[in-house]
């Protein structure tokens, strides 16, 4: 999720200053994806440095006490043509965070000691209910026609019951291949080549016959 175009596209409807950007910002996706306020104003810094966004003269308007958090910021014209230029690209799937759970699984096939089904199983239960939540989420929403927000929810139901089709589908493919032989199993022996004979396994020696009466050196 990208903060940056965030606010500027919130920006573009009018200026704000950063605790706004927050509250219209997490307005937006009903609370879902919860902002720090102060990557707010990390981002606001660097949409300056940038030239993408710059903060509106002090009218004094402001309570005494109040600083440079409380000074509106607005988008400049670079910064419109930035968030066009966003709007029109599509998301690549090689841009988005590394899948960790994808990571996590593919690791305990390899990794000796892992009970994968168990992993499997404990990862269902949690996506499962964060299913639920979700459902609850939007059955209780008290503003039904706030699109955005319900949009936003649909894509993480759509993302939590694909996980659980992906996690059926490991599951079923463990049953059906077998657990990855353990990493710590030795490989077995070469056979020997054809008309040589293997040879003979290793006999221990006996030990020795000390007399009556010898002491053990």
């Amino acid at each position: 999720m990208s903060v940056r175009y965030a606010l500027l596209a919130l920006l573009s409807r009018g200026p704000m200053h950063g605790y706004q950007l927050k509250v219209a910002f997490e307005g937006s996706t009903g609370g879902t994806w919860p902002l720090n306020i102060g990557q707010v104003y990390t981002t606001l810094s660097r949409l300056e440095r940038d030239g993408c966004a710059r903060p509106l003269a002090d009218d004094g308007a402001r309570p005494a006490g109040e600083g440079d958090r409380q000074r509106p910021y607005e988008i400049t014209e670079a910064g419109r043509d930035d968030l066009a230029g966003w709007f029109t690209t599509p998301v690549e799937r090689a841009d988005r965070p590394r899948d960790e759970l994808a990571i996590k699984l593919a690791l305990a096939l390899t990794t000796p000691g892992v009970d994968v089904t168990a992993v499997v199983g404990r990862q269902r239960t949690a996506t499962m209910r964060t299913l639920q939540e979700y459902t609850r989420l939007k059955a209780a929403a008290d503003r039904p026609a706030d699109l955005s927000w319900l949009l936003v929810v649909d894509a993480m139901l759509f993302q939590a019951e694909a996980e659980i089709r992906w996690l059926d589908h490991c599951e079923a493919s463990l049953v059906r291949h077998g657990p990855p032989p353990s990493a710590e199993t030795p490989p077995p022996a070469a056979a020997p080549p054809p008309g040589v004979a293997a040879p003979p396994p290793a006999v221990e020696a006996p030990a020795p016959v000390r007399a009556p009466g010898e002491v053990r050196s």
